[in-house]
């Protein structure tokens, strides 16, 4: 069952829904899984459950604000440029602060998807004594043809079927999430959007996960990573689109299970 807190950001206070998993694993790693441009607690389904449990590990679920049961975006808020930095640098350690969680002392491993993805290059590459490990599912260095044809085909899809409904399970304000993500991703200066070198600081362990039927995304995403970070790992999955939790779900629990205890003292790859 989802909770919440609250943080100061933006100049105004933001409620954030979030899910603790096997809380009672005090001595475990802690997993925190950030979520895709459409996500939330409730959309990752229990994926994070097998995980953590498969692991043996800790888990923390959260919806970013305009998403899910958080504070939802204005209807006049545009995102800006810099929206996934601001997820990452601002609102991200504002809820670990919140949550009493000391990243430094803990060291939680991250384990984001898509935008959620993204978000986690750019923490582990901004705050490198405050992370254990990164899992990155289809995450975005840069921004290709194919990912904005894509969201243009969601926009086609939001207006014209019942997908704003099918939203509405998983969001209090469906508008909120698809047109805070769906804008800023169409907007013509996004396009220039990269974080191609900020990511080459990252010196965690890192795991990039990206299925060969992406159609989000090429596989230049976590290739481009793996240049830039040569010590990431790289799991290119078949049959797979864009999210390798919900294709390819045994095979990443499998994966990201040995990659955590491999890069956690004292456990046994």
């Amino acid at each position: 069952m989802s909770d919440f807190a609250h943080v100061e950001w933006q100049g105004k206070r933001v409620r954030i829904e979030h899910a603790f998993i096997a809380p009672e694993r005090r001595d475990r790693p802690l997993v925190v899984f950030l979520h895709e441009g459409l996500g939330s607690v409730s959309m990752w389904r229990d994926f994070p459950q097998r995980l953590c449990d498969a692991a043996g590990v800790r888990g923390l679920v959260y919806s970013r604000p305009g998403y899910g049961r958080s504070t939802p975006r204005a209807a006049e808020e545009a995102w800006d440029l810099d929206f996934m930095h601001r997820q990452a640098h601002e609102v991200l350690p504002a809820l670990l602060d919140a949550l009493d969680i000391d990243a430094t002392r803990d060291k939680p491993w991250m384990f984001g998807h898509s935008d959620g993805g993204s978000i986690t290059l750019l923490y582990a590459a901004k705050f490198p004594q405050a992370i254990a490990g990164a899992i990155v599912l289809a995450p975005h260095i840069l921004v290709e043809d194919l990912s904005v044809a894509s969201i243009a085909k969601a926009k086609t899809a939001y207006e014209t079927t019942d997908l704003k409904q099918r939203l509405a399970k998983h969001h209090d304000d469906p508008d909120s999430a698809f047109w805070g993500w769906n804008r800023i991703w169409l907007h013509p200066p996004f396009k220039q959007w990269s974080i191609e070198e900020e990511i080459r600081a990252i010196g965690c362990p890192m795991l990039a996960v990206q299925g060969l039927d992406d159609e989000y995304g090429t596989l230049e995403q976590i290739r481009g990573i793996a240049r830039r970070v040569p010590h990431t790992e790289l799991l290119e999955l078949p049959a797979c689109g864009h999210s390798p939790h919900r294709d390819q779900p045994d095979a990443l629990i499998a994966a990201a299970t040995r990659f955590i205890r491999s890069n956690n003292p004292g456990d046994t790859p």
